[in-house]
């Protein structure tokens, strides 16, 4: 059995990460110590380590909470469920992915329009572009 912050250094998180996991009913700690301290199983461990997994790769908490539902009762839930999860994940990746190689293309335009010496910024291409909010108008 795991203390608070035991648990917390060995599935890299802070002690207030778990108390917000267990506000929002992600974990709970059924075992308390006589001292009222919180007592953690190797179970809420990885169930920890499934939250902060889940929390790396980008899903929300609600499709955490949906995932970890499906783990503990899988007699009751199909892979597909997971799946769809996944499958919504990765859509919203991708749309990021893309939204992030447009401003990649915009800023390679307005960096190459401009010619980068010293001479005063009166005429920058760049600040004009900006201003006008033509980056995407400018030359490839």
């Amino acid at each position: 059995m795991f203390k608070i912050g035991q648990l917390a250094k060995l599935a890299g998180v802070t002690p207030d990460t778990i108390r917000y996991y267990e506000k929002q009913q992600m974990m709970d700690h059924e075992v308390r110590t006589e001292g009222g301290f919180r007592l953690y199983s190797d179970n809420d461990l990885q169930r920890l380590k499934f939250i902060r997994y889940g929390r790396q790769l980008g899903f929300s908490l609600e499709a955490i909470r949906e995932l970890l539902s499906i783990r503990v009762d899988p007699e009751h839930h199909t892979c597909q469920e997971s799946k769809n999860i996944v499958q919504n994940r990765l859509s919203e990746v991708n749309a990021m992915i893309a939204e992030l190689q447009h401003m990649q293309r915009s800023l390679k335009r307005l960096n190459d329009a401009c010619c980068g010496t010293a001479h005063s910024s009166v005429y920058c291409s760049i600040l004009e572009a900006l201003e006008q909010g033509a980056v995407a108008d400018l030359p490839d």
